[in-house]
């Protein structure tokens, strides 16, 4: 390191008594040299103040501090508003020491009025936002001038963001700024990403010169994974099956630890669990609390106050709470249910021990057999550090179309000069001109179809070949708009009185009926009526009631933990129970091995089961719920095309049922002749309803390309309203404009996203190459009956559920012993 590189950050660091780490001197270093880059660091490690302090230090070296404050020279990116508080308080520390003219504000969705018109009339030094608030800053007319002196842009938690159209929004901002400062530096942050250098390339542009630096912060940090044992896992095993049994144990685990946070994967599962530890402890009622995007906003800062004050005993949250604030009095983290993949786990152990040097500790809460060896399987996978990669979109145009008419807000552009800076953010890099060229027609006269009328007429070109935005309504509706990529079809939850509690999703309030009672904000409601775009609701005198489900809810297993756990089975399966988890799980496995056959990486176990209902067939690809989707309606529409046949199917994370009530030649699946991925696409889409799943798809394109609109603050549009707009646009285009890129920008996403074409493909591969495994079954094994289980939920109500399966469990215990 040059002596002149990370002096400030030096002095500011042994005022404190604190020594820098060799990573942080490495950030340093590069920073001083001009160099983008990535830091990729354990949770806790510093990375903060590793990238902070050497920007910091660059800005002083070339704007000695005066008595007036610097114009706008960095900002930092957070995908998170409550993380950007955080963010904002630990930048604010260095800066008032070191510069103390200079200022630091804060803009997301959550500012002030009054707080933005006085950063309109003067920009603060550094900019704590988020991707859409930054978007925003773009469409003002004078964002040339309040932008143009930006030197360095920090995306924080860069993993949460690469993977989805905000991490695009993001990447074309960028694209801006660079065109707008030329010598642009930018920096990510990271601590859970297996695919690190080319997410410094997505961050940086494929041609950032000079070449920018990866650093990795190793530091000496436990790292702590075990597991909450249930005291009799059982022989069979079913999703949930075990999760209120967890119950006590969970409960004396926070009852022997210091503040704890305790994760569930979905809202649901939150409000479910945090009544639990409610019932076992009603004297805990205000030392532990919920936490999950649904609920208003001064709920959440209370609790996550509470959080860094160490007094909440506990909090039950979902990913609302996975990343960088810091909260150093959280001791333990228990994760109930799978987390599904190793970066996850990883990211939420972090939440403990977060400074360097703590360790930091989770503990995995299994709610079925099988999630005890996904225990295990994640522990070796993080040990090894088998971590999931993230992949930017590719050339999603409906973000592209945002960003058209936000430029042309935004002093407005010439189209070469526009393509050649998105051509420089590398989801755009195979653009074609021909597409940006439709695009920009797109955005000038809404199409083929929509040229009549003029509202879709957002930009227009001047006589110097500049497109603008000129009508003032397609102004305001584009700004309302930006933050549509993250917005879901909610509806407010409000006392009687008016008061707020939070938002869920409309499909589940339209399911309701005045006086049902249902679980939320960690309260038990009655709902009296909707009015205005808002569910009133009044608190209950009943003591039961249902907990809302939100869309989305099902994670599916991730590629790397589902290798690891087929690694474990397969330890099972010779034999060596050496985790505390396969000991646990054995009788389980046992049974498997007895009825059937363990599954293993070179395996593909197939099994065959008679019943009243018809033929039963499994299989067991370990590839995830949605590959197992698109798998299953496959396999059912080629088995159907050889002999006409009709099938109900479910599926899981580790494999999927098909059931027929006629009998039906399982040798194409034996065989694995019927695993070939000859006609692929066209088989896909034949075997699902593709047009209702692209429509779906649309809706979402439609928002975000600015083509329906969520209405206006205080008017919003419901879901149903929003949905009917984008069905008329998607059959418009489909029957008048079949050339509409967004049409098949649907269709892409549906198979890329939803139906994972690409992993289909490499799962349907691996199938044909591993060795079938065929077992006929007397009765449902250990992997079948869950898959049996999904099936019925669809059917049954949770009382016939629990008497069907206990006779099915007499069944074969009987059987067993005959």
């Amino acid at each position: 390191m040059s002596q002149a590189s990370g002096s400030h950050a030096v002095a500011w660091l042994a005022g404190r008594g604190w020594l820098p780490f060799g990573f942080q001197q490495e950030v340093w270093q590069a920073v001083a040299e001009g160099r983008s880059g990535m830091l990729h660091a354990t949770t806790g490690a510093g990375k903060t103040y590793a990238v902070w302090l050497g920007i910091l230090d660059a800005l002083l070296r070339r704007h000695p501090p005066g008595r007036a404050a610097e114009p706008l020279r960095a900002i930092w990116l957070t995908p998170m508003r409550a993380l950007a508080s955080d963010t904002a308080k630990a930048l604010l520390q260095p800066l008032a020491d070191l510069a103390p003219n200079w200022t630091l504000g804060l803009r997301t969705g959550d500012t002030t009025s009054a707080e933005r018109a006085r950063q309109d009339r003067r920009m603060p030094t550094v900019l704590v936002t988020t991707p859409e608030s930054l978007t925003l800053m773009l469409t003002r007319e004078n964002a040339r001038t309040e932008l143009a002196g930006v030197e360095y842009v920090v995306l924080d938690e860069w993993h949460e963001l690469i993977g989805s159209k905000r991490g695009v929004q993001a990447q074309l901002a960028l694209a801006r700024l660079r065109r707008l400062h030329p010598g642009l530096v930018t920096w990510g942050l990271s601590a859970t990403l297996g695919n690190l250098e080319q997410a410094m390339q997505v961050l940086c542009g494929p041609e950032e010169d000079p070449a920018p630096r990866l650093v990795r912060g190793k530091i000496d940090k436990t790292l702590l994974i075990d597991t909450l044992l249930p005291p009799n896992p059982g022989k069979y095993t079913w999703a949930g099956h075990l999760g209120a049994g967890m119950q006590l144990p969970v409960v004396e685990e926070i009852e022997r630890s210091g503040t704890t946070l305790v994760f569930t994967n979905v809202r649901s599962q939150a409000e479910a669990w945090y009544q639990l530890l409610l019932q076992a402890r009603p004297d805990w009622a205000g030392h532990i609390a919920l936490h999950h995007g649904s609920l208003d906003r001064g709920t959440r800062e209370w609790v996550e106050q509470g959080l860094k004050d160490g007094t909440l005993r506990a909090v039950v949250a979902t990913s609302s709470l996975d990343l960088g604030v810091d909260f150093l009095p959280v001791e333990r983290v228990l994760q109930v249910g799978s987390a599904k993949g190793v970066a996850r786990m990883l990211q939420r152990a972090g939440r403990s021990g977060h400074a360097p040097g703590r360790p930091s500790r989770v503990t995995l809460v299994p709610t079925n057999t099988m999630e005890i060896v996904e225990a295990a399987a994640a522990r070796r996978a993080a040990h090894e550090g088998r971590v999931e990669q993230r992949v930017a979109p590719a050339k999603p145009l409906d973000v592209l179309v945002q960003h058209i008419v936000t430029i042309a807000l935004g002093g407005g552009f010439r189209a070469d000069e526009l393509f050649a800076e998105v051509t420089g953010a590398w989801s755009y890099r195979a653009l074609t001109r021909a597409e940006f060229d439709w695009v920009v027609a797109f955005c000038e006269r809404g199409g083929d179809s929509l040229g009549a009328y003029p509202e879709y007429h957002r930009i227009v070109r001047d006589e110097e070949g500049v497109y603008r935005v000129r009508d003032a309504g397609v102004a305001k509706r584009h700004r309302l708009g930006i933050g549509t990529i993250v917005s879901d079809a909610a509806i407010q939850v409000k006392y009687l009185g008016g008061a707020p509690i939070g938002t869920i999703e409309e499909g589940f309030i339209a399911r309701l009926r005045q006086g049902d009672c249902f679980f939320f904000a960690g309260k038990l409601l009655e709902f009296v009526r909707v009015r205005d775009m808002a569910a009133y609701v009044r608190k209950a005198t009943r003591n039961k009631g249902t907990v809302p489900t939100w869309m989305g809810s099902k994670m599916a297993l991730s590629t790397e933990l589902s290798d690891a756990v087929l690694e474990m089975l397969q330890d099972a399966a010779q034999g060596r129970f050496l985790e505390p988890e396969l000991e646990a799980a054995r009788p389980m496995l046992l049974t498997q091995q007895r009825l059937s056959r363990i599954p293993t990486p070179g395996t593909l176990l197939v099994e065959a089961f008679q019943s009243r209902e018809g033929q039963h067939l499994y299989l067991y690809p370990f590839a995830g719920r949605n590959v197992h989707l698109g798998l299953a309606s496959l396999l059912a529409w080629r088995l159907a095309r050889e002999q006409p046949n009709t099938f109900s199917m479910s599926i899981n994370d580790y494999g999927l049922e098909l059931v027929s009530a006629a009998p039906f030649d399982s040798e194409p699946v034996t065989s694995q002749a019927i695993f070939s991925a000859t006609d692929l696409l066209h088989d896909v889409l034949a075997s699902l309803n593709s047009g209702e799943l692209k429509q779906r798809r649309f809706r979402e394109i439609a928002r975000i390309a600015g083509l329906v609109s969520s209405g206006y603050p205080g008017q919003p549009k419901s879901a149903r309203q929003v949905q009917a707009s984008s069905a008329l646009f998607y059959e418009v285009f489909r029957k008048y404009d079949a050339g509409n890129l967004l049409l098949n920008q649907a269709e892409s996403e549906v198979l890329s996203q939803e139906l994972e074409l690409s992993r289909l493909a490499g799962t349907l591969e691996r199938m044909r190459t591993k060795k079938v495994v065929y077992a006929p079954l007397r009765h449902p094994s250990p992997l079948s009956l869950p898959l049996m289980v999904e099936r019925f939920r669809e059917k049954l109500s949770t009382e016939t559920l629990a008497a069907r399966l206990e006779r099915i469990l007499r069944d074969m215990e009987a059987d067993e012993g005959s």
